[in-house]
């Protein structure tokens, strides 16, 4: 028998819920709370095996409830929220897992048996932000030069340094040589492991290291 405390601000939701895990012989649910310092002070007495954690509440929010209760109870975050803020903040504050209202009664009910075993839950949004989030902050970042090479070449500029360069001319706008540039474009494109021109252009966009607005047109 898994023990359940349900943690919503809404009581339709916490209805609805309860509703849910009486239908299955293998849970209990043993308490609700509408916000983070109820349900704190009802998983100490209650000792459920999952608390399924609403994140916005009034008062004490569930990111708060969910760092006092790390290490005591399994914590499920059940929210609508899926952006990487949220799930980041949640993994961080020690929820075991994190799931999306939306999600199919059987996805939850698994959900909430893993959670009581201590396995790490994500719903697919999340863990595809994670996973982005986790990238980008991996990544290795341009150097101030590489970039400023970087945004030449994205306004159009070739690599030539010779006698009466044009200023479409990345060694002409930025005063070094034609190898230097070549030697900066060979950093840039192992950092942003791609192959070419064109492409580390379209993964600088991406990643968000250029904007539109830093692109300054160079034509002669």
């Amino acid at each position: 028998m898994i023990k359940v405390l349900v943690v919503d601000d809404h009581p339709v939701v916490r209805d609805g819920l309860t509703s849910l895990f009486a239908q299955d012989p293998g849970f209990e649910v043993v308490g609700e709370a509408g916000n983070g310092a109820d349900a704190v002070r009802l998983a100490k007495t209650l000792r459920p095996d999952v608390v399924l954690m609403d994140l916005r509440m009034p008062g004490t929010d569930g990111l708060t409830a969910t760092r006092e209760l790390a290490g005591t109870a399994h914590v499920l975050v059940l929210t609508t929220y899926d952006n990487d803020a949220d799930v980041v903040a949640a993994i961080e504050a020690g929820a075991t897992g994190y799931l999306l209202k939306d999600a199919p009664r059987d996805e939850l009910i698994r959900a909430v048996r893993a959670t009581a075993r201590g396995e790490a839950v994500l719903a697919p949004a999340a863990a595809a932000l994670l996973m982005r989030r986790v990238r980008t902050e991996a990544a290795p970042v341009l150097s101030a030069r590489e970039l400023e090479v970087l945004k030449c070449v994205a306004a159009g500029a070739t690599n030539r340094d010779v006698a009466g360069a044009t200023n479409r001319d990345v060694a002409g706008n930025l005063f070094i040589t034609e190898a230097t540039v070549k030697s900066h474009l060979l950093n840039i494109y192992a950092k942003l492991e791609v192959g070419d021109r064109a492409a580390a252009v379209t993964e600088a966009f991406h990643r968000g290291l250029l904007v539109p607005r830093e692109i300054r047109d160079v034509s002669p």
